[in-house]
């Protein structure tokens, strides 16, 4: 039997030996050794997710933060002048741990707060006594321009999960964490949250306080609080929230429709992104 199997001179062969002889013409480039890559796949000595993973790695040397960063307008950032009360609803709302802080504009990161600071005063019942400049962390930041293979190594060293990416002009132009990274090397990495994030479009956040998405169908809204807005001319809440200002809001305002406040949590200059909605006492 032993004859027979190293009669075609591959039965005999270990793992080991046979990827050593796919990989015998030594690859002279990047695309060279893709090929070799590829053909050792076809040939079952590498699996495809780990020909996927390699040419993740590979990719990520020439890539830039800027082609995978979260662009400013999509940043979930805290007013440093906020109470936690008040900055307290978007940070339940949008899952994330850390947090960058702004001081008098958007462009000043003054920090980054870690939500499991916040957590001990939430428990104990002293939100009030929280400091929030106390508790900052120094936030790190990026030129747009840094290859993801260097930002990477930067994260490993110093620990840091997130950075601020800075424009030419010195402006805010996102944020990029070590996630955002691997995932141009693993694929897309889902928690539970992501799964839950399309379909969850209404938390309650307290007895009488709701976090709800601007996007979220009147239908649906109408359906959870027994309310009866028409979706004739508008087919999202935020439709009907941006009419009653007559104008897109910004973030901390609020109006008073149909029997709810609906106050501003998250918007950008083109939409309203999310909102808090406390029903409003009945005066009848």
């Amino acid at each position: 039997m032993s004859e027979d199997r190293s009669s075609n001179g591959q039965g005999s062969k270990s793992w080991l030996e046979r990827i050593a002889q796919t990989f015998s013409d030594e690859p002279k480039d990047r695309d060279s050794l893709l090929e070799l890559l590829r053909n050792a796949e076809k040939s079952q000595l590498l699996d495809a997710e780990s020909l996927g993973i390699i040419e993740g790695a590979l990719e990520v040397n020439d890539m830039q933060v800027r082609e995978i960063m979260i662009p400013r307008p999509q940043m979930v950032v805290i007013d440093s002048e906020l109470s936690p009360r008040e900055f307290l609803p978007e940070m339940i709302a949008s899952a994330h741990s850390r947090f960058p802080v702004t001081g008098d504009s958007p462009d000043e990161i003054i920090g980054i707060l870690l939500a499991k600071d916040l957590l001990p005063y939430v428990l104990s019942g002293g939100i009030e006594d929280f400091d929030i400049r106390s508790h900052l962390r120094p936030a790190t930041v990026v030129p747009e321009s840094k290859r993801l293979n260097i930002l990477l190594k930067e994260f490993r060293a110093n620990r840091n999960h997130m950075a601020i990416v800075m424009d030419e002009y010195g402006g805010v132009a996102g944020l990029v964490t070590i996630e955002d990274v691997l995932e141009q090397i693993v694929g897309e990495i889902e928690d539970e949250y992501d799964a839950e994030e399309d379909d969850t479009q209404i938390k309650q956040f307290d007895n009488n306080g709701f976090i709800v998405k601007a996007l979220t169908p009147i239908e649906d809204f109408n359906a959870y609080f027994k309310s009866e807005f028409d979706d004739s001319e508008f087919d999202t809440i935020g439709g009907i929230v941006t009419q009653r200002f007559g104008r897109l809001p910004q973030r901390e305002e609020d109006v008073d429709v149909g029997g709810f406040n609906f106050k501003v949590l998250n918007a950008d200059n083109r939409r309203i992104r999310l909102l808090q909605v406390t029903p409003l006492e009945s005066t009848d």
